[in-house]
């Protein structure tokens, strides 16, 4: 059953009536409003008239957040580099060109298909707390306070992203970096104009900075200098960071060293402990990524999804999926309040596991017994089918075997597939700017839990808890699609929406991804304590416009708290890439979310 009606609520349509004189005096005539909502959307000839054609390419593709990070990468590819290499150096355009979202001064991770050995290689690149600071010692920095703040030194983790670009390109790249960084270096020093989207989220922040002043002082003249000197960029607007095109060029000259050990590395570690933080050059230095093993589970019709092992929480879109294979979403259309409320309440069982066992697994061994069938069958027998269960709380799995952001994905014309997604936390990150270095510190350490018998508690030299995830898709047992979804918790129940809306309900990769989606937010966190009430246990289901009416009124009766968002800001931002394993051609999707470009050649 392929649906009809999914957006049919999010369609502007123009009043025929005629206003009268008092309606024109107050302002109320359609010219009056905005013109998106004067006239609803034209017709197309094929697909879903609220979504565009997929991208088709067979020599290699790229899908980015940024037009220009997107052109990078196949410039990339034009040359000779590989898939590696171009989305390295996607990467580094995007944390120049959305800083609001990622950058070097965070941690990355990445899901890499190699066609030559035919594996899944995962890459986790995130970082640790200081070694030489404890939970009492933090807990007395915080004076009281029963979490991390969001701002400030204390929630700054060592930041990953460049360690892991070197240990990917190093086993898998072919261009020398110089040469991967050159594109984001010339448009760092001579500008590049700013996208729509990133526009809105350079005031979002700059809003959200000063009203975090006022409760947590912090550092934050070297970012206004940096990026808001003048205000927040806008759309258009001709943006450069010189420092940063004189740190990068350093990381092309030195390598990776120059960022944990060199020069770099001395002026971060100067400026955080002159902002009271615990870190030291030898914290720098001993960072490392890790290769970790990707785990996959079969969905239905040959597909299988697969996502990185903890301290991420990719695991959780996999343990939906393993909830969800159990009733067959196809009997009703997609927009219906049945699909809706069994994708919410296979969300909520699956974050009940995540806030109780997602950890940093060198602290807490994970229970892959999580990930079993039997397990999701367990979990989906807990699901009401005719209203919203209260509160879930989490299973008690076997404990064995061994234990906002950007997304980008680039496939090259032999088949290597690279699925990466790298981000600074909250928006921009914590608000420090390193002294002339151009780019702002994470805030990841915000997500440790401050109990010192939760698994995700603080600890000296520790991975916190990490929401970005990327994912991949196998069908048939063959590579077949890189799949990405930033967006904080959004992002595991996006990829469940995405794998749903293909395999149940037909829809192409483009569609997939621009169809009305849902992001239920609250339940118990992994930040909380592990016994006690959850702050929030229901959690409120945000859903798009597109969403029918009808359905909205059903979910509430069925006992859920569910609001409609409008602006797509708390929904994600979606990239994919498909290749047919027979002809090797390439399909890519991006969507309206972001600025972004989907592009091949």
């Amino acid at each position: 059953m392929h649906p009809t009606k999914l957006t049919l609520a999010a369609i502007a349509t123009v009043s025929l009536s005629v206003p009268t004189m008092a309606e024109d005096q107050a302002g109320d005539t359609p010219a009056a409003r905005p013109v998106h909502e004067q006239i609803g959307a034209g017709g197309r000839p094929v697909g879903a008239p609220w979504s565009r054609s997929p991208v088709h390419a067979q020599h290699g593709m790229a899908a980015t957040a940024h037009p220009l990070a997107t052109q990078i990468a196949l410039d990339i590819l034009k040359d000779g580099g590989n898939a590696v290499d171009a989305a390295i150096a996607a990467n580094a355009a995007l944390g120049l060109m959305e800083p609001t979202g990622n950058g070097i001064g965070g941690d990355i991770f990445a899901i890499i298909y190699d066609p030559k050995s035919d594996q899944l290689y995962g890459i986790n690149g995130s970082g640790r707390s200081p070694a030489g600071q404890t939970l009492d010692q933090l807990k007395e920095k915080l004076g009281g306070a029963d979490r991390l703040p969001p701002v400030g030194p204390l929630p700054v983790t060592i930041p990953g992203t460049v360690d892991g670009w070197f240990t990917m390109h190093k086993r898998f790249g072919k261009m020398p970096m110089a040469e991967v960084l050159a594109p984001t270096i010339t448009y760092a020093r001579e500008g590049h104009p700013v996208a729509p989207v990133i526009g809105m989220y350079f005031e979002r922040s700059l809003t959200a900075y000063e009203r975090r002043l006022e409760s947590y002082p912090f550092e934050f003249e070297n970012a206004r200098k940096t990026w808001f000197a003048d205000g927040a960029p806008k759309a258009g607007e001709i943006f450069k960071n010189p420092d940063l095109a004189d740190t990068l060029e350093r990381i092309a000259q030195n390598g990776r060293d120059e960022f944990y050990e060199g020069q770099s590395a001395a002026v971060m570690v100067d400026y955080l402990q002159r902002q009271g933080s615990a870190y030291t050059l030898e914290d720098f230095a001993s960072h490392r990524t890790e290769w970790v093993e990707p785990a996959c589970v079969t969905y239905r019709d040959g597909f299988e999804l697969c996502e990185l092992p903890p301290n991420g929480q990719g695991f959780a879109a996999l343990q939906m999926v393993n909830i969800l294979k159990n009733v067959d979403l196809r009997q009703w259309e997609r927009g219906s309040p049945q699909v809706i409320h069994y994708i919410t309440e296979a969300k909520r069982l699956a974050y009940a596991d995540v806030a109780r066992f997602y950890a940093d697994p060198d602290f807490a061994p994970f229970p892959m017994d999580l990930l079993s069938d039997a397990y999701g069958k367990a979990r989906f027998d807990l699901i009401d089918s005719a209203k919203a269960t209260p509160e879930f709380g989490p299973g008690e799995p076997k404990l064995e075997g061994p234990g906002d952001t950007t997304y980008l994905t680039v496939v090259d014309g032999d088949g290597l597939m690279v699925s990466l997604i790298q981000s600074n936390y909250r928006g921009m990150g914590g608000g420090l700017t390193p002294d002339g270095l151009g780019f702002m510190f994470q805030d990841r350490g915000e997500l440790f839990s401050l109990d010192p018998a939760h698994p995700n508690a603080y600890e000296p030299a520790k991975r916190p808890f990490q929401t970005i995830i990327p994912a991949f898709v196998k069908k048939d047992g063959k590579p077949y699609m890189t799949l990405g979804l930033m967006g904080g918790g959004m992002q595991p129940q996006g990829h469940v929406q995405v794998l749903i809306n293909i395999v149940d309900y037909g829809m192409n990769l483009q569609e997939a991804g621009d169809a009305a989606r849902i992001n239920h937010d609250g339940g118990r966190q992994p930040t909380e304590p592990l016994t006690g009430p959850a702050r929030d246990p229901l959690g409120t289901l945000n859903v798009e416009p597109g969403i029918p009416a009808e359905t909205v009124a059903a979910l509430q009766e069925m006992g859920h708290n569910v609001r409609v968002v409008s602006n797509g800001i708390m929904f994600g931002g979606y990239q994919a890439i498909a290749r047919d394993p027979d002809t090797g051609v390439l399909t890519g999707a991006t969507e309206m979310r972001k600025d972004g470009q989907a592009q091949g050649f």
